[in-house]
Formats: C-alpha cells, structure tokens, sequence
C-alpha cells in the first residue's frame, strides 16, 4: 500500500512540472512512510512513497523497472493472487528479484498488455510506462477502492493517488461551481469531477493510455448486472456459494508480511468478516470505537460479544467528547478536497490507534450496497411495494414538518426518518434516490450559493449518476455501489487510514463476491421485514444472536454539541463569519444566517450535516483557495 504520482511533459513549458516530482512524492508522505522513489527521464517522471506490507525488502522499492530497462511500473494497493501468476511466468523464464507483488504486476503487463489487469484480484491504482513506444498507462481498481485523479492540458499529464500531490505540479485551482452544487447536497464530490476544474478522478474499471500527448480512457469492468435473472441457483445453493466465495475472499486477503488485524465495530458485516478471519489466522487482532459520553451511538458491546465468541485479541478505544475535538483539526488539515461525512472523524481515529498495533486491518465495507443494508432500503422497498399505503405518507407531511428533526436523539432521528419516508413517497425513483442520498435539496443550496451552477452540466452530471435506475430493486444497489459506496465509504476508509499509515483491505468488494452478489435477485436480499437475508441466513451461525436482530446504526460523531459550545465561535466569527463570508464571495450570508438559526434551534434536522459541509469547505478554501 503506497502513494503513487506521476507527470509527462509534452512540451518544453511542460518540463518545468518534472523538477516539481519531488514535491509532489513528498505530500504522499504518510501514505507511505517506509521509503521514497522517483524515476525520471527526460519528458517523464514517476513517484512512489512505500508502505511496506508484501516482501518488505528494498528489492521491492519502487519504482520498478524490469530486466531490460524498457517498463517502469508504480504501484499503490495489494495483488492476491499473484502468487499463482508468479509460478506461469517463471516457468516461461521469468527470473524474479523480489518476492513483491509489484513485479509480478509488471511482467504480467508486459506479457499480456492492459488486458493483463483482468487477471488480477486485488485493490489499486498504479501506472506503467513503456519508454520504447512512448505510452503510459494508468489503472484504477473495478470498484475505487484507491483512488487515482489526473489532470491534462497541451503541456503536461499528470495523475496521483491525492489532490494535494496533483497541486504540487501547479495545475490550476479553479472552482468548479458544478461540483460545490453537488458536493452542498451529498457532502461529497461524486468521481469523475473534483472540486477544481480540469481535475478528475479516475473512474473505477478504467484505464488510461497517454501516447502522443493524447488521451484514451478505457472501460475494462463493469458490475456484470442485468434485470433478467439467469441464475438457476436455489436459495439454499446460493447460501452455500456466498459463503465459499466471501471465505476464500476473507483468506486471500489475510496474506501479510506485517502485523494484520480486523477493524469490529458490533454491526453485522464487520462481524463476519472478523469471524472468517478468525478461522484462518491464530491470535488474531480486533479492534473498535466506543462513545462514552454518548451512549446512543456506542457499539462495543456487541463488538465484545463477537470478540469473546471467536476468541481474538480485542481492544476497545473508548472516547469521549474531548478526545473526538482533538483529532478535528488534524482531519481537516488532511483533506485536501471537501469531503463531508463527518464518521471520517471517528475512522481517522480508529486508524490512529489501529496503526500503533498493527499494518493491515480488514473491514466490513461493501456489504450494505451488496445486500440492501441501509435503513434507505427498507424505505424504498416499502414504496416500491406498498402501493396505495406508500401515496398516504405524504397525507402525514405536515404533520412530520411540525415536530423536531434530529440525528441525536432517538425520538428526533425517526421523525426525521418518517418525513423523509413521506416526502420521498411522491417523488419519482430518480429524485426520490437523490433525496435519500443527500442532506439538502436543490432549492436550499441554490439559495446558499451566489454563482449560479452551470444547469445543464449538472442535470448532466445528475442523471449519469441516476441513470442505472429501473424498476428492480437491485438497481438501487448498483447505484449504491456506484455513488455511496465508491464516493463516500470508500473514499473515507482510504484517506483517514492513510493519514494514519494504515492499509484497510474489503473483503466484500473481492470481484467474485460481488459478480455473484449481483446475480441473485433482490428477494434473496430483502423483504418487507428484514434486509441482507442471504448474508445472515449463510453466516449469521458465526454471531451472537443479540447481532442478528438489532436495528442498524450508522457510525454518527456528536457535532452538535460542538457546534453550541467549543466550535460555537469559530463557526460564527470565523468559518462562516460575516466578514470572511462577504470577502469569499462563495455564499450569500442571510442563507448562512438562516441555516445558523435552525443549527442552534430545537429543530436542526439535517442544518447538522449541512453546517458541517461549509466548515470541511472553509477550511479546505483557507488551505488551498487563498
């Protein structure tokens, strides 16, 4: 697990980015704390920072060239089964010097090309050039697992594994005004776009080829999906091939040549995978958060029911308010594009105290987009199945409009839940996702936002993310995959790992789980009384029964409390302070005052998330805008 970063000047203007390489490796730093490498030539540069997990050796250093000094790969992320692909290459001749993962990546590109990346299970992003015909390519996982973003102009390309290593090569900082649209509603920028103008994110399943100063972007993989189910499988047969599958997947992804552990927060999903990996790994490490000034969204002691039930080495942090406040600023300081859901906050440090243990930790991700696990997803099959009891929600907006919205109160959460339920009753599949999806409307966020967004470029935009949408419910999931799981989820257990130095690893997302997850039909997931049935049906026996039936809770921070006391002034006088406000030019104050009022009234709702938004972008602003 690495940082990887990289430029190719075009012309003799462009090869002043290629003495900023250094710059650019350096703030992948904590990525990749165990060694530094560049390549360089004379229109190219490569940069690796290492986080040493497989052959821990320098002869595995990158970046890597191969015998004949034609290829130079970087890589950032872990290969499986390259162990397999090892023994085919060597009896063809290939003698190795590492035992890494990475060289095997490189002599597998050069034995099969691009078309190499279909042979590899694993999570990555990583770039190969070829110096005889002059091309470069860059991969990026099927399911974004790592991130990859790029610029290019007549001068140079450029790509890396973070924002702020691209910056390093002086691309321009251009607002674009599309993306802080979407970003005021999901608290997210979904991939392709970035906050800035010209810079992209690599999609997951894609590749890049540069040859020529031009630009070919690759679809490699898609989620093999189709509404019309093929599967001849029975639900006992399909119980049985998940638990072959995530097992062998659970397996792949224990091979380590460092400390491993599992991150157990007392859901279900992490809980399976902790089960699995205790089967296969003695003495195993399990690790989890706890709230003790805030017992409604603490977990631990469900977490200490598996632990205790698998036998493993289990260590809870428990937090109070003090401790989450004083890991604020350093969040902050680590993202260099706003990124809004504020549970960053609790996996950051997670993976803080995680990482003083161990290198690797596997994670429950993935699961709840596979197998229907959020709340969202009762919400919908209830519409989507009720008929006419669905149309009479709307008949109770008003009456859910009245009473007080909040996330911190259990009372307050389900009204708000409820007028959400009601709301989304009378809106089409498309918006009614989008509402569900977000913490604003359109109209609110228009009015926050003095330059109007370019329209058609986001209802562009809107509608490619949306477009998957169809009456089968699995549809909803594979937009999930493709929008929450590849923007939000992942995205935050990559970045607030890596500032740690952490490398976190998804058993769920291993491509056979979820092709095969896709092609169940959704009523072997979901039903008007519970959510993800096959997966608790074929793996619940490994959890305590006190697992199988609680309701699912989300892994919330306590803002608001911040935000009345210890962050009360500086969001006030400071963050989105008149002044500061009226010289950004970004906002229109009434808007930040209105949503101020409802944040400190007896009815916040989503003014929580909302507020919490403008700060992550204030602060991103202040770091990279001024």
């Amino acid at each position: 697990m690495c940082g990887i970063t990289g430029v190719w000047a075009f012309t003799e203007k462009g090869k002043a980015a290629l003495l900023r390489i250094k710059d650019s490796v350096r703030t992948l730093y904590k990525r990749g704390p165990d060694g530094e490498g560049i390549f360089a030539q004379e229109s190219i540069a490569l940069g690796h920072r290492r986080l040493a997990v497989i052959d821990t050796s320098t002869a595995a250093a990158q970046p890597l060239t191969d015998a004949t000094g034609r290829y130079t790969i970087v890589f950032n992320g872990e290969f499986f089964n390259f162990k397999t692909h090892r023994k085919t290459l060597e009896s063809s001749g290939i003698v190795f010097k590492s035992s890494s993962d990475t060289e095997v990546l490189l002599y597998l590109f050069i034995k099969h090309g691009p078309s190499c990346i279909e042979l590899v299970n694993g999570f990555f992003s990583f770039a190969v050039y070829d110096n005889l015909k002059k091309e470069l390519f860059v991969f990026r996982d099927r399911y974004g697992i790592k991130p990859l973003l790029y610029y290019q102009d007549e001068n140079i390309f450029a790509f890396a594994s973070e924002l702020k290593a691209l910056l390093a090569f002086q691309v321009p900082r251009i607002l674009d005004n599309t993306s802080l649209y979407t970003y005021l509603q999901l608290n997210y920028i979904p991939a392709p776009e970035t906050i800035l103008k010209g810079v992209f994110k690599l999609k997951p399943g894609h590749y890049l080829k540069i040859a020529e100063g031009q630009l070919i972007n690759n679809c490699y993989y898609t989620i093999p999906y189709s509404a019309n189910y093929s599967s001849t499988l029975t639900y006992s047969d399909a119980k049985t091939k998940l638990r072959q599958l995530l097992e062998e997947s659970v397996q792949r992804r224990l091979i380590s040549d460092v400390p491993l552990g599992c991150f157990l927060s007392g859901g279900i999903d992490s809980s399976i995978i902790t089960a699995l990996a205790a089967k296969h790994s003695s003495h195993l490490k399990t690790f989890s958060i706890g709230y003790k000034d805030e017992p409604l969204f603490d977990e631990t002691k469900y977490a200490r029911l598996v632990a205790q039930m698998h036998g493993t080495d289990h260590t809870v942090f428990s937090l109070g308010n003090n401790d989450l406040f004083e890991n604020l600023y350093q969040v902050l300081d680590y993202l260099d594009e706003p990124f809004a859901d504020s549970s960053a906050l609790a996996v950051y440090i997670l993976s803080k105290n995680t990482r003083k243990q161990v290198t690797v930790a596997l994670s429950g991700d993935g699961a709840d987009e596979l197998f229907a696990g959020y709340n969202k997803h009762s919400a919908e099959y209830f519409i989507r199945n009720k008929g006419y009891l669905s149309g009479l929600l709307s008949v109770g907006n008003f009456f859910w409009n009245q009473l007080p919205k909040s996330r911190n109160s259990v009372f307050g959460n389900k009204i708000r839940q409820l007028q959400k339920l009601s709301t989304g009753a009378s809106l089409s599949p498309a918006e009614r996702y989008w509402l569900w999806a977000g913490y604003a409307g359109e109209k609110a966020v228009h009015s926050l936002l003095k330059s109007d967004c370019n329209e058609s470029v986001y209802k562009k935009r809107k509608g490619d993310l949306l477009s998957k949408l169809t009456n089968d419910f699995n549809s909803v999931l594979l937009t999930d995959m493709d929008l929450v799981l590849q923007n939000d989820m992942l995205t935050k257990v990559d970045s607030m790992s890596m500032a740690n130095s952490l490398e976190v690893r998804v058993p769920f997302l291993d491509f056979t789980v979820v092709d095969f997850a896709f092609s169940l039909p959704s009523k072997f997931k979901i039903s008007p009384k519970d959510r993800k049935l096959i997966l608790k049906d074929s793996l619940g026996y490994l959890l305590p029964p006190e697992l199988l039936n609680r309701e699912k809770q989300g892994f919330e921070v306590p803002l608001l409390k911040w935000f009345k006391t210890d962050l009360k002034s500086l969001i006030t006088e400071d963050w989105l302070g008149k002044q500061f406000i009226e010289e950004q030019a970004v906002f229109h104050y009434p808007a930040i005052q209105q949503l101020l009022r409802q944040l400190y009234s007896l009815n916040p709702d989503e003014a929580v998330a909302r507020v919490w938004a403008l700060i992550v972008f204030q602060s991103w602003w202040k770091k990279y805008m001024l």
